[in-house]
């Protein structure tokens, strides 16, 4: 599995990448494009802060996260490696190195994360294709360790 994550890493990581400078190559700083109307839009904004810009300008705060967060979800990725019944976290881990990653890439680069999905029908925070992977990973992290518990007790 350890190739085939790998792989699904990198895969994550350059369609993150693809997205995003797709956005900055077609979308003008701050402007918008209705995708389903009153659903998602896509929009082209520069983050260098967290949800809802949280932390603003706290560069060194967000990389030595990310070098942290990499090297634990590293460690618990070696952990689960060939182990079958662990599937759905080494998934989720896979998804979480992969959006870690990716807006890792922008903030080194760039100084700013590029976000550009807006749920049109909610107050939420203006999102891109690494949060969703770190979003999922989390969900699929909690559904293994719940799995896992109710393995255990039986």
């Amino acid at each position: 599995m350890l190739i085939a994550d790998t792989i699904l890493i990198v895969l994550l990581v350059v369609i993150d990448q693809w997205i995003k400078h797709a956005v900055v190559v077609n979308i003008a700083l701050g402007g918008e494009h209705p995708l389903i109307p009153g659903f998602l839009s896509l929009t082209h904004l520069r983050n260098d802060g967290a949800a809802w810009s949280i932390l603003q300008g706290q560069m060194w705060f967000f990389t030595v996260i990310a070098i942290v967060a990499l090297g634990i979800m590293g460690y618990f990725f070696w952990q689960y490696r060939n182990q079958k019944e662990h599937w759905v976290e080494e998934l989720g881990l896979t998804l979480m190195m992969a959006g870690t990653i990716g807006n890792f890439i922008d903030r080194l680069l760039q100084g700013y994360v590029v976000d550009m999905f807006q749920l049109d029908f909610i107050n939420f925070p203006i999102f891109n294709f690494a949060d969703s992977c770190l979003t999922v990973g989390v969900i699929l992290i909690a559904i293994g360790v719940f799995l896992a518990d109710r393995r255990e007790a039986q």
